[in-house]
């Protein structure tokens, strides 16, 4: 049995500082790992991603993130994921990580992936040379999510989860204007994830989505934006072969 404890969109800034870290001191009671779904800052710059590290470095469980758009917003992305991976928190993009529990090994890919729309009504590499860069931008995460994914596979970890900061499926964005359901995720992002049969997915950025939702291969999904989650973080029990949340 592994507990997998995510959050995202903590939009974190020097006035909330210390808002969260109460909360964390004791997490592995509840948690064996801590996923980190994208928009850790406001705005992207060092500073409030230096609120990021006091907050979630030196915790007693291993903490492993993507970024999320906010984050890359001062075009500072590299430096951010830097200072963190300075303080011990990993990074993903297009890269994975295993990470060695006591109840098994956890194999986590993660990917920030990028918005396109979902089967039946997205976007399509066709036309004006912005929608094809816009398109081909989530093609080439998806694709870095695959090999990503691909390569946990070749480890055989006793769980594979997938960490994106864009959504994979519609249905965690119910309660999301559908108009704005193309710029909050992709299909794209979800093909990888059910070819790889994951034991999970998780993902932020849908502040008004539902928590809940199922890829159409099965695999389970969660939206762990803060405002949907309302806590510090989740937690969900995962077992091998089986995800129970």
């Amino acid at each position: 049995m592994i507990r997998v404890a995510a959050v995202g969109d903590v939009h974190l800034g020097e006035d909330n500082r210390g808002l969260l870290r109460p909360s964390l001191d004791n997490i592995a009671e509840h948690a064996d790992v801590l996923l980190l779904a994208g928009d850790l800052t406001r705005h992207g710059t060092l500073e409030e991603a230096k609120v990021v590290t006091d907050e979630f470095a030196g915790l007693d469980v291993p903490v492993v993130s993507v970024l999320g758009n906010h984050d890359y917003h001062s075009d500072s992305a590299e430096a951010i994921s830097a200072m963190l991976e300075d303080s011990g928190i990993t990074v993903l993009e297009g890269a994975a990580t295993t990470v060695k529990l006591e109840g098994g090994t956890v194999g986590i890919a993660g990917v920030k992936g990028f918005g396109g729309g979902f089967a039946g009504k997205c976007g399509s590499r066709f036309g004006e040379r912005e929608m094809k860069d816009f398109i081909e931008h989530t093609m080439a995460a998806a694709g870095r999510l695959r090999a990503a994914l691909e390569g946990l596979e070749h480890e055989e970890p006793d769980l594979i989860v997938a960490l994106t900061h864009y959504s994979p499926i519609p249905g965690t964005l119910h309660g999301e204007p559908p108009e704005i359901h193309p710029f909050l995720g992709s299909y794209l992002l979800c093909e990888p994830i059910d070819d790889v049969h994951a034991a999970l997915a998780v993902h932020g950025h849908a502040h008004y989505g539902t928590e809940q939702g199922v890829s159409p291969g099965g695999v389970p999904v969660r939206n762990v934006a803060q405002p949907v989650i309302r806590a510090a973080y989740t937690t969900y029990v995962l077992e091998p072969a089986k995800a129970l949340a």
